[in-house]
């Protein structure tokens, strides 16, 4: 039976290192989406920042998915990064028009700006939540300090986006800035990831929470059990939560939202999440 209530899911759908662990041992790259699609309901669209996918491509992406899944595809960096949401009112409406055909399968749009993007900016951002078609969903992630002052800069920020009913996403890297290890892989998420003050507040109906954590259940689990809480409580007031777990190796990403989703099961009464497609294969194996 599939989750429903809430959307979980990982960065991606289509890492080589989750054959034999979470996909079965034979997939292929072809298999890789509708078997994380058996398990998950949403996925962080990346992919969509650096190139836009051709119709053909999305289409196959549907095909793929079954009712009730949902893309969060990230709006192409040319918007975000190159033009800063710069006079960008053209280029927003022809990336949105790619994804006309897979409607039902999007969402919230997510539109990460860069570091650098500042309050000084903020009409560009004012300009750009006042064209955003309302047919589809959008979660804001701002990375700038000054975004995170408890006071003026701050309120202006959730004041305009509760006004468009956008949902500011919520980046929770404590649990990677606190490590001091020395593995390659946490030493570069690390460098990567902002180290950005956590806000439990949401601004729309579809709260968007991105988890970074170790590579590891078990040292996770500390802000999951705090995760579990907080969107429990969300569920309970009527919101509809999207919640993605990262890790530093990307191997360990199901085994999170795993632990996630059971935490949760502890709080409020959901589906259960369906076995691995890993787990399949060994059972129907074992039958013979």
């Amino acid at each position: 039976m599939a989750i429903t209530k809430y959307h979980i899911g990982c960065t991606g759908w289509s890492l080589k290192d989750w054959v034999g662990n979470f996909f079965t041992d034979d997939a292929k790259q072809r298999d890789f989406l509708s078997q994380y699609a058996s398990v998950f309901n949403a996925v962080e669209g990346n992919t969509t920042f650096y190139n836009i996918p051709s119709e053909e491509t999305i289409k196959k992406w549907a095909r793929a998915t079954p009712d009730g899944f949902k893309f969060c595809f990230k709006f192409h960096r040319s918007i975000t990064h190159g033009r800063r949401l710069n006079d960008v009112e053209d280029e927003v409406m022809r990336f949105l028009e790619v994804f006309d055909p897979i409607a039902d399968r999007l969402g919230p749009f997510h539109i990460q700006l860069p570091p650098q993007f500042s309050p000084g900016e903020f009409v560009r951002l004012e300009r750009l939540v006042r064209l955003l078609p309302s047919v589809y969903s959008y979660a804001v992630e701002v990375r700038h300090p000054d975004f995170y002052d408890h006071g003026n800069r701050e309120n202006r920020l959730n004041r305009l986006l509760q006004s468009y009913h956008i949902d500011r996403v919520i980046f929770d890297t404590r649990k990677l800035h606190s490590m001091k290890k020395e593995e390659a892989s946490i030493r570069e998420a690390q460098k990567k990831k902002p180290n950005v003050p956590v806000r439990f507040e949401n601004t729309g109906s579809r709260p968007f929470v991105r988890f970074v954590g170790a590579n590891d259940v078990l040292n996770n689990e500390p802000y999951l059990k705090e995760w579990a809480i907080v969107i429990a409580d969300w569920i309970k007031e009527g919101l509809h939560p999207y919640i993605f777990t990262h890790s530093p190796d990307k191997v360990s990403q199901p085994p999170i939202a795993r632990k996630f989703h059971q935490l949760l099961a502890e709080l409020i009464e959901i589906n259960p999440m369906p076995p691995w497609p890993v787990e399949r294969q060994n059972e129907q194996l074992g039958l013979f």
